[in-house]
């Protein structure tokens, strides 16, 4: 009876002490006799006593391998600290356990070489300016040699480039300069602009006046031309009436039925207006002649 319970007390602790949970985003990697037998994933396993050992426990999860600055020689010869970060993740248990000895050092010793290989192509001015370069070769050369380990390396990352205090330094000076260079190109554009602003101005200004006074000239030539207009008009409705105001005297004279006294008599009339104290020789025409010694005798008569 007592070795019945026994048996079976020891059967059950056996059993559970067998029993295995992995948990999520975990793998447990079988050996039986030795061997690789399975991989058990997420879940409740049991494993034969004496036969089946747990061959190595392996986490899932994105894992950073942050290694230490590694001294770097680039193309012209200037050495450097490079600090870079491996993001990385493993995808095949099996692989990951048998694969190689410590992977996690032999992907630091990897991640050594290839950096050093790829700086050792690219002068120190393209070393600081081509991170997203070395990030991208690195990845692809790790990501292909850690495959057979079982491992992804999803990126490399270069956290920290420090090059020599002397480079720094003559790097800093270089800055200073280039700084207060584009300050003076700025200050000469600027000063540029202001020149050709001033000068546009100017222009537009000797434009506007030149304008201004092309328009008071043809604003006088108008007036002038239309004065001129109005007095010609003037001049010739004067002709015009002259020449009416005879033909009406003519007209008046032909309806009376003027004799040729008459006529000659208003002839001289005319005459006498014509000179009008101004002429010093007037022509008198014969017919006239007479009625004008006439005419000057009977006012001399009247004044006595």
């Amino acid at each position: 009876m007592w070795v019945t319970i026994s048996l079976i007390a020891f059967l059950l602790i056996v059993i559970i002490a067998n029993v295995r949970i992995v948990s999520q985003s975990n793998a447990f990697v079988i050996e039986r006799i030795g061997a690789y037998f399975s991989t058990w994933g997420t879940g409740i396993h049991v494993k034969i006593p004496f036969l089946d050992q747990i061959a190595a426990r392996v986490t899932l999860k994105e894992q950073v391998a942050d290694f230490a600055p590694q001294p770097v020689i680039t193309k012209d010869n200037v050495t450097m600290m490079i600090d870079t970060v491996i993001f990385l993740q493993i995808t095949d248990p099996k692989l990951y356990t048998y694969g190689v000895i410590n992977p996690f050092n032999a992907i630091e010793n990897l991640s050594t070489t290839t950096l050093r290989n790829i700086i050792g192509e690219l002068e120190l001015d393209e070393t600081l300016t081509s991170r997203d370069m070395i990030n991208n070769r690195m990845r692809l050369v790790l990501d292909e040699a850690t495959d057979p380990w079982g491992i992804k390396v999803n990126r490399v990352e270069v956290r920290n480039i420090t090059p020599p205090k002397s480079i720094q330094e003559a790097m800093e000076k270089q800055m200073r300069a280039e700084r207060e260079r584009r300050e003076l190109i700025l200050k000469a554009e600027g000063e540029k602009q202001s020149a050709i602003l001033v000068a546009e101005g100017q222009k537009a200004s000797a434009i506007l006046k030149a304008e201004a006074e092309k328009a008071a000239v043809i604003l006088q030539a108008e007036a002038a031309k239309e004065a001129a207009i109005r007095e010609a008009e003037g001049e010739a409705q004067a002709i015009l009436n002259v020449q009416k105001a005879t033909a009406d005297g003519l007209n008046m004279l032909k309806s009376v039925n003027a004799d040729d006294p008459l006529i000659k008599l208003k002839s001289l009339e005319t005459l006498q207006k014509v000179a009008d104290g101004q002429a010093t020789k007037i022509i008198i025409p014969s017919e006239i002649q007479n009625l004008a010694g006439l005419v000057t005798g009977i006012s001399e008569l009247v004044k006595k």
